[in-house]
């Protein structure tokens, strides 16, 4: 199948040499206006590149755009309505009523839109497998050192968002409250944000994320009666703590246990790290793309779970929004 790349700068570099490394996609070629852009891409991955962005979509079936967010939503359109099955990097478009538009698109023109949710594809997520999860309480982490590229949308798009559809897709209850706060340090956006949100089932999640860290993190923490979780997204890993009751139906053999005496009786704890293997998560997300377009079904990460995450991307920065407005009140 072959495919056309949009977008040649930091992260379309590695999207082409990872779909030249995909032998289920045929790259035609990639479009990007800035020479500098182009003119690296060409020197390290000898790719083709095309000046004209239609007659590039003409030679294609499908396209990939790793574009800055300001662009999504026009480059995405185009390609839609040229009938192409479109992979659009995270946040799915900057605003919105962008993401409303292009949903209306996409059932109108019936083609396939997958977005880059990346974490999803990540060894520490995909341990879990078909693990009944049901969390009551969620804390994520997601630090990094301050990066002038990408500072074009706030730390909630940029980082955060990987996170919220993270809960999203784990949490299968509304959102019934958010509150937020955050501050621009070295951009003109919140570089550091805390969100808590309150789901209609209960669950809270409480995330944190940082462009301006010292160090690297990128945890999260699931908790449910009777189980607790890690997972380790930078080092790729997953930890898995259960409790067993002592007359527990399916308790294991206690000599591989360790054994609590709680409020509620003895308890038995078992403490497992599911194993993981290296992976290369933006090719197999580019793979899971291509099985999409080839089987008929949904992409893993569809254009209505990239819109989700978009919509609690912007509650979180209306309400850090909120917070200014009122610091700003109350100075005056």
């Amino acid at each position: 199948m072959r495919i056309a790349l949009l977008g040649a700068g930091h992260l379309g570099k590695i999207h082409l040499k990872c779909i030249q490394a995909t032998p289920c996609w045929e790259l035609v070629g990639f479009y990007d206006p800035d020479d500098k852009n182009a003119e690296s891409a060409i020197a390290q991955y000898g790719a083709k590149r095309y000046k004209s962005l239609s007659k590039l979509l003409a030679e294609a079936d499908a396209v990939d755009i790793v574009t800055p967010t300001t662009y999504h939503y026009a480059l995405a359109a185009k390609a839609i309505k040229a009938g192409k099955h479109t992979f659009i990097e995270k946040p799915v478009t900057q605003t919105v009523e962008e993401g409303k538009k292009l949903i209306a698109l996409t059932l109108k023109h019936g083609v396939k839109v997958q977005v880059g949710h990346v974490e999803r594809f990540n060894p520490a997520f995909t341990a879990l497998g078909e693990m009944q999860l049901n969390p009551m309480f969620i804390e994520g982490h997601r630090l990094a050192a301050f990066q002038p590229r990408g500072t074009e949308v706030s730390v909630i798009l940029d980082l955060m968002i990987h996170d919220l559809d993270l809960i999203l897709h784990l949490v299968k209850s509304p959102v019934k409250k958010v509150s937020a706060s955050g501050v621009a340090v070295m951009s003109n956006t919140p570089d550091i944000a805390n969100a808590r949100i309150e789901f209609a089932n209960g669950c809270v999640a409480n995330l944190t994320a940082s462009r301006i860290s010292l160090k690297q993190m990128r945890k999260m923490r699931l908790f449910q009666p009777d189980h607790y979780l890690s997972l380790d997204f930078l080092e790729k890993n997953a930890q898995i703590i259960r409790l067993f009751a002592t007359d527990a139906p399916d308790l294991p053999d206690t000599e591989n246990l360790m054994e609590f005496d709680t409020q509620g009786g003895k308890k038995w704890l078992q403490l497992s790290m599911p194993e993981t293997a290296p992976v290369n998560a933006i090719q197999q997300e580019l793979e899971a793309f291509h099985e999409a377009i080839a089987t008929g079904k949904p992409p893993v990460v569809t254009l209505e779970d990239g819109f989700n995450a978009l919509k609690l991307a912007h509650q979180i920065l209306k309400e850090i929004n909120k917070g200014y407005s009122l610091m700003n009140s109350n100075s005056r």
